[in-house]
């Protein structure tokens, strides 16, 4: 079984900073893909940024320029840096993964999500 935690979320003020990161944890053979969804109230869940096995990365329009996506595979632990947040990035924030099991299967899973507030 695997589970994937986040942390790093909280309140922060406009134009402020954070660091979210999602740890993978259980037995599994590697991490493919990581992604990073956010889900704000009455909105239907979006994906953020994504980096893959071969450490490309992808992001929203919305968030180009000020979110940086990055992994680390020895400690298979994904981190999010948000600069220059702005009210409108409130959201709960989901980490996503693909996971190659044991059994040699490509499964996803979910984290638990970690909220980000971003009000003066």
């Amino acid at each position: 079984q695997v589970q994937l935690v986040e942390s790093g979320g909280g309140l922060v003020q406009p134009g402020g900073s954070l660091r979210l990161s999602c740890a993978a944890s259980g037995t599994f053979f590697s991490v493919y893909n990581w992604n990073w969804y956010r889900q704000a109230p009455g909105n239907r869940r979006e994906l953020v940024a994504s980096i893959f096995s071969g450490e490309s990365t992808n992001y929203a329009d919305s968030v180009k320029g000020r979110f940086t996506i990055s992994r680390d595979n020895v400690k298979n632990t994904m981190y999010l840096q948000m600069n220059g947040l702005r009210p409108e990035d409130t959201a709960a924030y989901y980490c996503n993964a693909d996971v190659m099991t044991i059994s040699r299967r490509l499964n996803n899973y979910w984290g638990q999500g970690t909220q980000v507030t971003v009000s003066s």
